[in-house]
């Protein structure tokens, strides 16, 4: 019997408050609606070890760690995520759907906090060596908006995490390191406008994983 399909690699990401949650949702259903097998994971997170890490990382004062620090920490619980969730997945042929992925480390150890973009880029080759998404759906939206957003989730009972109590400029330094992401890798990479009412995003980003993976999905009920 043939081996199956190796699956597709899909990362959501984004500054605090760009609906990355609420979009990975709306995607996997509508890919399972094509009838393709999804796995919806996160980072930090994902795996019993690497949420184990996670609580060090989103829990306590904003400068609980310095940056060098946090990238050895996401790092750690990306290999666990990599090696006990992801490559699994993607082995029985799943595609596998991540809130967040190493593009979020660049951007917030490597742009918010002055790393060096060839020292991030060699933690990540030592860590989890050449595996890559197919596709990034970076949901873009203003750092006023995307914070207010996410008061309210917390407001809600959501919790805040340390990283939204960070300065507002540490914040436009996500968001413009996000933006030069995708500008140095267009070919991975999708800006998704997410400063719009859900179903509009929701549209987008199904156009987008349309456009750039070659799938064709059901229309929605009317």
């Amino acid at each position: 019997m043939a081996d199956p399909p190796r699956g597709r690699f899909i990362s959501l990401e984004g500054g605090e408050g760009a609906g990355k949650s609420t979009h990975i949702g709306h995607l996997a259903k509508s890919l399972e609606s094509a009838g393709i097998d999804v796995l919806t994971t996160r980072e930090p997170g994902g795996s019993p070890g690497a949420e184990a890490i996670r609580a060090l990382l989103v829990g306590g004062e904003p400068d609980r760690w310095d940056g060098i620090t946090e990238l050895l920490l996401h790092y750690a619980a990306r290999r666990d995520h990599v090696n006990r969730t992801i490559l699994p997945a993607l082995g029985r042929g799943a595609w596998v759907l991540t809130d967040r992925f190493a593009d979020s480390t660049m951007a917030y150890q490597g742009y918010g906090f002055g790393i060096a973009r060839d020292i991030v880029e060699q933690v990540y080759r030592i860590a989890v060596g050449g595996i890559r998404t197919d596709l990034t759906l970076i949901l873009d939206i203003p750092v006023a908006a995307g914070l207010k957003r996410a008061g309210r989730r917390d407001g809600a009972g959501g919790g805040s995490n340390r990283y939204e109590r960070m300065t507002p400029d540490f914040h436009e330094r996500l968001r413009q390191g996000f933006l030069d992401i995708a500008a140095r890798e267009p070919e991975r990479c999708a800006v998704i406008d997410a400063d719009r009412d859900a179903g509009t995003v929701a549209r987008a980003v199904r156009a987008a994983v349309s456009e750039r993976l070659g799938i064709t999905f059901p229309e929605p009920p009317a």
